[in-house]
């Protein structure tokens, strides 16, 4: 099965998996926003609103799914507000006709407002709760954040990319190289812990307080990972809202504030691993429909634009709390 292959999922295959697992389907099979995986919601005869997750074929192995589901199991135990897999006869993960998937209860929500400050704290406290269950322990077969899979080898695959116009080339690559060597340069964790690893705004489901979904990312990394991408605004603004989570992370979790260092190195790296990652995704049909704008001069003339003031924060001071 190609690395790229869904196109052998189709909606009987899909209802056959999920029929597999014991759970019948009343209706539904409404396709949910997902690029890297295929997700979807359904009604059960129980009339429980479920959620079916298959995994990108070859993107991980079957022991990394297992050691994500035990992850998002640990925090669900210990009370902490995540959407965690089923257990349905003592597996979480199941395995039909090649095709690794999941079944979820389905929750609902809004996305968490960045510049709350009475959410920020929210989130910080729960941050805090799922760091101190994770800091039990380090994942044995999830990755570890580097910056040779986040940089080096994501400059590697741009680097032979023809979606990157031959106008730009020189522009895009200088600008790029200085970026990825300045962030090489600045990031070292040895303090590192179990984290969701993608806890950005279109993770949280806020009804009554949050609840994290999508743990498809976890992995070993700094703690400050987890909480750099809810900050927004200027750099005044975004110290005000560290200083609020930090100081409700606290509470369950002592935050080391020498990782402040790493927020700049970790933005870089994550700009650069995104277009990395759309250029390795896009022989799959969905994404060129979905992101279009990837194969258009203008986004990498933006990409130049954003690079440069990337460069820049780089060599600013860290946030001080």
């Amino acid at each position: 099965m190609s690395t790229f292959n869904f196109s052998e999922l189709n909606p009987d295959l899909i209802l056959d998996a999920i029929e597999s697992t014991g759970i019948l389907v009343e209706s539904g099979l409404l396709a949910l926003n997902s690029y890297e995986n295929r997700v979807y919601q359904f009604v059960g005869q129980d009339n429980k609103r479920y959620v079916a997750k298959f995994y990108r074929p070859k993107r991980w192995s079957e022991e990394q799914l297992k050691e994500e589901h035990s992850f998002s199991l640990e925090l669900a135990a210990h009370e902490v507000p995540v959407v965690a897999p089923l257990l349905i006869n003592g597996d979480s993960l199941h395995l039909y006709k090649g095709y690794h998937f999941a079944v979820f209860p389905s929750v609902g929500g809004r996305q968490f407002e960045v510049d709350n400050l009475e959410q920020l704290e929210w989130m910080g406290r729960f941050v805090g709760r799922i760091h101190k269950v994770a800091k039990a322990r380090l994942f044995t077969h999830r990755p570890t954040i580097n910056t040779d899979d986040y940089l080096a080898r994501s400059v590697a695959e741009l680097q032979g990319s023809e979606l990157i116009p031959p106008s730009l080339h020189e522009a895009f690559f200088t600008i790029l190289h200085q970026v990825v060597a300045l962030a090489g340069q600045r990031y070292h964790s040895e303090d590192n812990l179990r984290l969701h690893g993608d806890c950005h705004p279109g993770n949280i489901l806020w009804r009554d307080g949050p609840t994290f979904v999508d743990l498809d990312d976890c992995r070993n990394g700094p703690a400050v990972q987890d909480l750099w991408m809810m900050l927004s605004g200027d750099h005044q603004a975004q110290s005000l809202q560290m200083n609020t989570i930090v100081d409700a992370y606290n509470e369950f979790c002592n935050f080391n504030p020498l990782q402040l260092r790493l927020i700049e190195p970790l933005r870089a790296m994550r700009m650069v691993h995104y277009m990395a990652w759309l250029h390795r995704r896009w022989q799959d049909p969905a994404f060129p429909q979905a992101f279009a704008w990837f194969a258009e001069p203008r986004y990498w003339e933006q990409q130049i634009l954003a690079l440069k003031e990337q460069f820049s924060a780089l060599q600013e001071p860290e946030l001080r709390i």
